[in-house]
């Protein structure tokens, strides 16, 4: 059974989502030459406490920080560290915020300075599989459909959405049902119905789809350590329409 949300529950998640994408945006204006990933850490954590909100990672399964920040070939889950970005990186920052009991999680990956032609189409495809895919929602609709949406988008550019890891929906708790594939057939999957709320996320790779875990427990990584980028938004699917919880200012 796939949680739906009430009005006054869709409220409380506007406002998780504001300081969700609130943190996101700004850590926007920090990301650049000899900043370290751990600076990022700390900035959002100071946004997210200050507007009354808890970091919905940290602590989350025995997660040790506020934010992922996911280096390169790193795909999600990266660790903030003492780890400096250099001219040509690009990082994924994946951001999740808990207010008065309910969730927010949205994700961008930033170029840092002057970035390769690939690494530059990548995250614009990653990009426009996001919006591809939630401009495809419609209540009642299957979720094969958004699924088959962002697989055909990403494909079509020669790149390949990352399988081994499904996104989710998303309410009083971080991770709750449907998982979302990025990849599948328009015709399978649950109906999504007025009130579902989903974390949409197109994690795509340069070159293979499969991935591996660090030593670290977390940090998942390219196979073949080709590049790899994220993009995220939380969604409600309304009796009208959707609806982008997550909307980035910036």
């Amino acid at each position: 059974m796939i949680p739906t949300k009430n009005a006054s529950q869709i409220d409380k998640m506007r406002e998780s989502g504001r300081v969700a994408s609130q943190a996101l945006c700004s850590l926007a204006e920090l990301i650049r030459v000899g900043t370290t990933t751990a600076e990022l850490d700390a900035h959002a954590r100071e946004i997210i406490l200050e507007a009354g909100a808890q970091p919905a990672f940290l602590g989350y399964h025995g997660y040790p920080a506020t934010i992922c920040a996911s280096v390169n070939d790193e795909v999600v889950h990266g660790i903030p560290s003492d780890r400096r970005l250099n001219d040509g990186d690009i990082v994924s920052v994946d951001v999740g915020v808990l207010l008065d009991g309910y969730y927010g999680d949205s994700a961008r990956t930033f170029a840092v300075g002057s970035v390769s032609p690939v690494a530059a189409r990548l995250i614009e495809t990653t990009r426009d599989a996001l919006f591809q895919g939630i401009n495809a929602l419609r209540p009642n609709m299957r979720l094969g459909e958004l699924s088959a949406t962002i697989q055909e988008s990403v494909e079509a550019q020669g790149f390949s959405v990352v399988r081994q890891f499904f996104r989710h929906g998303i309410g009083s708790r971080l991770h709750e049902d449907p998982q979302v594939p990025n990849f599948g057939r328009r015709s399978d999957g649950p109906v999504l119905k007025p009130g579902t709320v989903l974390a949409i996320e197109p994690m795509v790779n340069v070159g293979t789809h499969r991935v591996k875990t660090l030593d670290d427990g977390w940090t998942v990584v390219t196979e073949d350590g080709q590049p790899s980028a994220h993009f995220e938004h939380t969604v409600a699917i309304l009796s009208d329409g959707i609806e982008i919880l997550t909307e980035w200012k910036t």
